[in-house]
């Protein structure tokens, strides 16, 4: 501390005058400990250790099962192992993914396949990030905006400035140095806005010794899209690519890209008797090796000598790899022919790859994505095959595609529920491709916090009190909900625009037997409406209440809650939307010992817009909005005339994707939690893993998709759940389970 006893006293009288410290004080408190320190409004030194354990949500083992045959009890390497890595695909937030990766058992897991040799990070970097995505239906596009969670995680970042960026940022960034391996890497994308600081951040969290790389990729081809929009700057075509390593133990292995022609017409000038391309290397190497002068074949040696022994000399000559001139006074050279080359060496400007273009085979029209040349040239560089490469902000899973073509172990997180959506469609093609082709493919699992996760939020709001009274989480969802708590009723707890609103529990999917409870209560009391609202339903209960207490009297209604809710910006915005429970429909189709499985109907509420505020406020022209489990287009002229076209004309034009697990209930859910002690403990969750044994989807190349699956083969008779999982065209997942006897 270099603060004098004025000064020193300077300081004491402003903190009891709650006045801000002069930036120089500041600096002189923490003077003693480095030269050059960060310092941001708000920064903090700790870090979260939190250890929840992962939900094991979904397994994808093969791409595709046609043929009915099990293989589940035995290794197939070109299909999920029963020991050792299987991928991991993790929805949710990833700070907390992160610090459940350092801090719990899977670290163990990942420690044991050599440790995590590699991350690659795009995260946001745009104060207007939007991860919104468009929806093509029936010729024309809707946006899904993206979910509140997203909007205050990055939009809001932004809007409180660059401070928070850091905060969010160096916590993260320091939770993945924790669980990098000692030779590992990391590469984080970014942009002008961000780059310098997050340079800084880096070199502080790594060391300077660690820094490898500033990689300058230019991402533009032909002219800067910035000409035409002023005089005052140049273009910006150049993201900033920033290349760390845990240590100077480091993996590295040199990239090159193909000789030009250019350079090729500028070095390669000769050609031997076979035609082959050559140039030519001088021998001689002044000061070095000065003892080793002789002459060889009659050709005097240079003044200082070859660099080369006689032995080399004669291999070489014996190769036809010497050059001899005419004139004996000239130099025997060596001939370096050009495909002994393998190219020139990859400097850190990167001009060579372009952004993915609109027609390019891998576009997804996923807003953030990235050419897989571009991450084919980090992973190669940066990782070996079988090496575990990792991406904490994954979009539309480039990172993960690559690896897996590449032969890498990966592991990708994404907080978007669209994001992992279109990871898990992108990485089953890869697999179809590599299993067509003959190669090895790796199965991999969608994973989630799950319950954990909202336990954690819940302790958050409360100061940390894991054992939280009904009433303080049922206030509390009701909130957000917008409803006026009732007292004196056992299972209704709320009242909102006439219907009563039950609130499912924390930790426990809504059951039957909780419907049946809250429906005697109406009964009793002559109510009409329920809204229940939950984390988790059990499966098949939609169908269950309309067939069983529609025409008895009660009109129930099932609402998620989402994830937004543990935020309390978003419930303050009044921006947390509880969005209907989808309907699905399905039926099986048992010949002999094989069934098939039709999908027979799918009904959503999703609600996005309200349309007469949209129609009231819109000027003339077109929108396309979604509200009510349809998508609408609206059109307005010039006498503000109001048109609306229904474009989700049928209920197939909301499927996007379904799959199918032929054996439910045949794989308990393991968790792994550590004890007090330390200990890790294994406890079945009651539920069960989905299979994903067969599966039909749409791409942005081929919008078709099947309604009927291929047949299944069953080994043994017997009664079987089959479980149908199906995801709309915004990405929401809807379950049913249907039993079949096979005989």
């Amino acid at each position: 501390m270099k603060l004098n006893d004025n000064e020193k006293q300077a300081v004491i009288d402003r903190i009891k005058n709650n006045e801000p410290l002069p930036k120089e004080y500041i600096y002189k408190l923490f003077a003693d400990e480095e030269d050059v320190f960060l310092f941001w409004n708000g920064r903090k030194e700790e870090v979260i250790n939190t250890a929840l354990p992962f939900h094991s949500i979904e397994h994808i083992d093969e791409p595709r099962k046609e043929t009915g045959e099990v293989q589940r009890t035995m290794f197939d390497f070109k299909g999920r192992q029963l020991k050792g890595w299987t991928n991991k695909l993790i929805w949710g937030d990833n700070k907390l993914v992160l610090s459940s990766l350092v801090n719990g058992p899977m670290r163990d897991e990942i420690e044991k396949e050599g440790g995590l040799k590699l991350i690659y990070i795009d995260p946001p970097f745009a104060v207007g990030a939007d991860f919104s995505f468009n929806i093509e239906i029936n010729g024309d596009t809707a946006e899904k905006r993206q979910s509140v969670i997203e909007e205050i995680a990055y939009r809001d970042t932004w809007g409180r400035g660059i401070s928070s960026y850091l905060s969010m940022m160096y916590e993260r960034l320091k939770l993945m140095h924790q669980l990098l391996a000692e030779d590992g890497s990391i590469y984080v994308h970014c942009d002008y806005r961000v780059s310098g600081y997050l340079r800084m951040v880096l070199q502080e969290i790594f060391g300077e010794t660690c820094f490898q790389n500033e990689i300058s990729w230019k991402r533009k081809t032909g002219s800067s899209s910035e000409i035409g929009k002023g005089t005052d700057r140049f273009g910006n075509d150049i993201d900033t690519i920033l290349f760390f390593s845990r240590s100077n133990k480091i993996i590295f292995n040199p990239q090159y890209v193909e000789n030009d022609p250019e350079y090729i017409r500028k070095f390669f000038r000769f050609r031997d008797t076979d035609g082959r391309l050559f140039r030519i290397d001088n021998l001689a190497n002044p000061g070095y090796r000065p003892n080793l002068i002789y002459e060889y074949k009659g050709y005097k040696p240079p003044k200082n000598g070859w660099a080369i022994s006689r032995e080399k000399m004669e291999q070489w000559d014996k190769e036809g790899r010497l050059y001899f001139p005419k004139d004996k006074e000239g130099r025997i050279q060596r001939k370096r022919y050009l495909d002994e080359l393998k190219g020139q060496s990859v400097s850190n400007l990167w001009n060579d790859i372009g952004a993915v273009s609109s027609q390019a085979d891998e576009r997804l029209d996923y807003p953030t994505q990235k050419p897989e040349t571009l991450l084919e040239r980090i992973i190669k560089a940066s990782s070996n095959e079988e090496n575990i490469v990792a991406d904490f902000f994954s979009g539309s899973g480039t990172t993960a595609a690559v690896a897996e073509k590449l032969g890498r172990k990966w592991l990708a997180c994404d907080l978007g529920r669209f994001a992992v959506h279109t990871t898990r469609k992108r990485l089953i093609n890869v697999q179809r491709e590599l299993k067509e082709s003959g190669k090895p493919y790796r199965a991999f699992e969608v994973l989630n916090l799950g319950k954990y996760e909202r336990r954690f939020f819940m302790a958050n709001l409360t100061n940390g009190n894991l054992q939280q009274r009904e009433d303080v989480y049922v206030d509390f969802i009701l909130e957000a909900y917008k409803a006026q708590p009732i007292q004196n009723h056992k299972t209704l707890h709320g009242k909102k625009a006439g219907r009563f609103v039950h609130v499912g529990p924390l930790d426990v999917p809504v059951t039957k037997t909780r419907i049946e409870e809250i429906f005697a209560e109406c009964r009793d009391n002559l109510y009409t409406s329920v809204d229940v609202l939950g984390f988790e339903f059990e499966m098949g209960l939609n169908p269950y209440i309309t067939q069983e207490f529609k025409e008895k009297g009660v009109d129930f209604r099932l609402k998620y809650i989402p994830k937004e809710v543990f935020d309390q910006r978003a419930v303050d915005k009044g921006q947390v939307k509880f969005y209907d429970v989808s309907y699905l429909s399905a039926k099986t189709n048992v010949q002999g010992n094989k069934a098939s499985v039709t999908l027979v109907d799918f009904i959503t509420g999703y609600t996005q817009d309200d349309i007469e505020d949209i129609e009231q406020t819109m000027r003339s022209g077109t929108k396309v909005i979604i509200q009510n489990g349809q998508i609408i287009k609206i059109s307005k002229d010039a006498d503000n005339i109001i048109n609306r076209e229904i474009l989700t004309e049928k209920w197939t034009d909301w499927i996007d994707y379904w799959s199918i697990d032929f054996i439910y209930e045949d794989k308990k859910e393991i968790i792994k939690l550590k004890n007090e002690t330390g200990e890790i403990q294994e406890t079945w969750t009651g539920n069960y893993i989905f299979e994903n044994e067969w599966q039909s989807f749409r791409t942005r190349k081929n919008k078709e998709i099947e309604f009927t699956s291929a047949p299944f083969e069953y080994q043994q008779p017997g009664k079987y759940k089959i479980m149908v999982k199906v995801v709309d065209i915004l990405g929401i997942d809807t379950s049913q389970t249907i039993e079949v006897e096979i005989k």
